[in-house]
């Protein structure tokens, strides 16, 4: 033999134990990791929710042309989000387009909205 004595029992568990014990923290500094990512990935989309612009209240429909006025809308419409060929308008401009003639749609009803009755 080479000199060296057979590792007792109490020597191969405080081994373990230091073993256990460093996987341990490489586990829980991943796990740190993991969560910092998490509180980061979080921190962004409530600064995104805070810096989007509030919805336009009222939203005029294009045809497929871009250049005629197809309907008005209220800005929260659900048939407006549906289109994709609507863009924000002020209230004047709203009034403007159903004085013109452009119909209201009939879900949102911005005509009612507005106070322009027939």
């Amino acid at each position: 033999m080479s000199g060296q004595q057979p590792l007792s029992r109490l020597d191969a568990l405080r081994f373990a134990r230091r073993v256990i014990e460093q996987q341990a923290r490489a586990a829980l500094a991943q796990l740190d990791g993991w969560i910092a990512a998490e509180e980061r990935r979080e921190a962004e989309r409530r600064q995104g929710e805070l810096m989007r612009p509030p919805p336009p209240e009222w939203l005029i429909q294009y045809g497929l042309n871009r250049t005629n006025i197809d309907a008005v809308h209220a800005g929260d419409c659900w048939a407006a989000a549906s289109s994709g060929r609507c863009r924000p308008a002020s209230r004047q401009q709203a009034l403007d387009a159903l004085r013109r003639q452009v119909p209201p749609c009939p879900h949102c009803r911005p005509d009612t909205a507005l106070g322009v009755l027939d």
